[in-house]
């Protein structure tokens, strides 16, 4: 095999889309996984498109990659399963409504269209929601994918843009520019790009992305009953429990016609099972917004490990301390948002090109100084 330019750890939707950009800018690219495209994290996203704003600079890489994912989805709509259903932000009482308020004024000022409704108006766009509620935002060109589809699809585009791919070969050790696999190969490249999601700490133990549980149901088929994705204010603000426990309310309508429920977030356990309280929590949390939802045949539940950070950002950038070692990682829940935005992003920085966006804040050096 000759020698990429490049080698892309992790064929998640991340990894994949790196891969991609950095083969169309003229890199000879190698894509590596232990599985096939998209069998890891990627296969257990909710799989939202959804423009969030908790920070200027995830606003910032959101917008950046809802861009190129209009451009992706202009031709392969059909393959992602897109349902550009919108998101409903919904507000249950007027403490979250005044953050809906600043939500919608926010977007809105950066020409991602965002609707502030009153209690009526939310009852008007979505039936199914409970009588009673404050309020909320209607956020037009969020949307929903099915994101393993979207991970094959590239893995495949790289191949047909000349890149290389490799699967089924786990790696076990990174040193400079050089990727190890568990067969005691070694591959050399110019670069090496590290999107391996939960494997990141195994493989570099310095890098502090952990794992973070989420648990997820789908239905059975219930078509034309729900037409947004209908999220709580409090996703992605509701503070853990005691048991390390956060749950706020996401439920997306498939173009299937099930409806996708999500969602929690749970620090320091790393078992896969379902756990029957977690689950029933977050239905109930679910329920509470859309009582319909009580009456429906759950055929399906599941959970995954998202790789988080502290501070909640995911890590783009050069690794500060091993030379020709690159990372994009992190993601947590907002990986599929947020992917093409971070292959742009990554690639500016390894071509050393002006990045369309501010990087400091996901640059992984940003850890090591914490620990000076």
């Amino acid at each position: 095999m000759k020698q990429p330019d490049a080698i892309v750890v992790g064929a998640g939707i991340v990894g994949a889309a790196c891969a991609v950009e950095l083969q169309a800018r003229g890199l000879a690219v190698l894509l590596v996984d232990a599985r096939h495209p998209g069998a890891g994290v990627t296969s257990a996203g909710m799989g939202h498109l959804v423009a969030l704003d908790e920070t200027d600079d995830e606003l910032d890489l959101c917008l950046l990659s809802l861009g190129r994912w209009d451009h992706y989805l202009s031709t392969q709509a059909g393959l992602a399963e897109h349902v550009r259903c919108g998101t409903l932000w919904v507000a249950e009482d007027d403490g979250q409504m005044a953050h809906a308020l600043a939500r919608a004024e926010r977007l809105s000022r950066r020409g991602w269209q965002a609707d502030a409704l009153s209690g009526a108006d939310l009852a008007r766009a979505e039936p199914a929601l409970r009588a009673g509620l404050a309020g909320g935002v209607r956020v037009a060109r969020d949307g929903v994918v099915y994101p393993p589809a979207v991970a094959r699809d590239l893995a495949a585009r790289l191949v047909g843009l000349g890149g290389q791919a490799m699967f089924g070969a786990a790696v076990e050790r990174i040193d400079a520019g050089t990727v190890t696999l568990a067969s005691g190969e070694r591959l050399a490249a110019g670069a090496v790009v590290i999107a391996a999601g939960n494997a990141v700490p195994h493989l570099l133990p310095d890098v502090p992305v952990f794992p973070r549980k989420g648990h997820l149901a789908i239905t059975a088929r219930y078509p034309r009953r729900l037409s947004h994705q209908v999220v709580s204010m409090g996703y992605g603000q509701t503070e853990a429990g005691s048991d390390a426990l956060a749950v706020a309310a996401n439920v997306q309508p498939r173009i299937t016609g099930q409806w996708l429920i999500g969602s929690c977030r749970q620090d320091g356990i790393l078992d896969t099972d379902v756990d029957p309280r977690v689950l029933a929590h977050v239905l109930r949390s679910a329920i509470a917004l859309l009582p319909c939802l009580a009456d429906m045949t759950i055929i399906r539940s599941w959970t995954g490990l998202r790789p988080a950070t502290r501070d909640g950002r995911p890590v783009i950038g050069r690794h500060p301390g091993l030379d020709r070692v690159w990372l994009a990682a992190g993601h947590e829940g907002l990986g599929v948002t947020t992917a093409f935005g971070t292959a742009q992003l990554l690639a500016d920085l390894m071509l050393e090109r002006p990045p369309a966006i501010d990087a400091g804040p996901y640059s992984p050096s940003r850890f090591a100084y914490a620990h000076a």
